[in-house]
């Protein structure tokens, strides 16, 4: 039996219960009510609310620049428009590092004035605090290991990480230190895909990857990549499921020329 196709809501329990009997999960990001309401109603497990967004909707370099009054914004118009999946939303950068009465009072504020389901937040052991003093507020908190955009300056790169001995067992520590805080869930981001595996085997709770390879218990990906409306962005993990810059580029020329022509409106399309 499917638990995807048996519910009706997706909470954090029916996740665990997917992992339990070896159903992936899939999940996407979604930042606007009329995309949100089509990829719900496709069937998604759960949508995040991610600080991608600083990306694919407001133009910048890196995911640092979003404020929290902005990820509200987008979090609000999703929860409009979903009637099933779990929603999450990424704490932004500067919300959550140093800071755990700032990390809980920024969570607190996604949660009431959004009404998101769930928050994500990047590191591990350095952020632990900040973790069980959102989960002691009744937030539910999924983690996220690996590449963690925020910390780019520090990384100064974005390849793949975890692929020496070193990271790699602060990687898996970090998994199991989340699992035991409370988190229900956690994103591995471009790690190598046998020490994704390891950790989904090692940790009772789903792990989601991004180019962590399929040994892992669900898929993420950022939904401007995946529907190709994003171009300049190829990584080896992304699956391109649709060309949708081109078609929306060709439908834009073609209504230019009708507008030109004065084939558009036509008696029809008149009052």
């Amino acid at each position: 039996m499917s638990v995807h196709k048996d519910i009706k809501r997706v909470t954090t329990h029916v996740l665990q219960e997917m992992k339990f009997r070896g159903e992936k999960i899939s999940m996407l990001t979604g930042y606007d009510f009329s995309m949100a309401k089509i990829i719900d109603n496709a069937g998604i497990d759960i949508i995040l609310v991610g600080d991608s967004a600083s990306n694919v909707m407001a133009g910048h370099e890196t995911t640092r620049p979003i404020t929290l009054d902005q990820m509200i914004y987008h979090a609000s118009s999703v929860i409009r428009a979903i009637s099933r999946c779990l929603v999450v939303v990424d704490l932004p950068f500067g919300t959550d590092q140093g800071n755990s009465k700032e990390a809980l009072s920024s969570a607190i504020r996604i949660m009431k004035e959004s009404g998101a389901h769930a928050v994500k937040l990047e590191g591990g052991d350095e952020i632990l605090e900040s973790i069980k003093r959102i989960l002691s507020a009744g937030i539910p908190v999924m983690g996220h290991l690996g590449l963690t955009p925020q910390s780019i300056y520090k990384f100064g790169t974005y390849t793949v990480r975890a692929k020496e001995k070193e990271e790699a067992a602060k990687l898996i520590s970090d998994a199991k230190l989340l699992e035991s805080a409370g988190c229900f869930a956690i994103v591995l981001e471009k790690i190598p895909a046998k020490l994704a595996e390891k950790v989904a085997k090692e940790v009772k709770i789903p792990v989601i990857g991004i180019g962590a390879g399929n040994g892992v218990d669900g898929q993420v990906l950022v939904m401007h990549d995946m529907l190709g409306i994003t171009h300049e962005f190829s990584p080896r993990f992304l699956r391109r499921y649709a060309n949708l810059y081109d078609e929306i580029k060709l439908a834009v020329e073609n209504y230019i020329a009708d507008v030109k022509s004065l084939d558009f409106p036509n008696k029809k399309e008149q009052y």
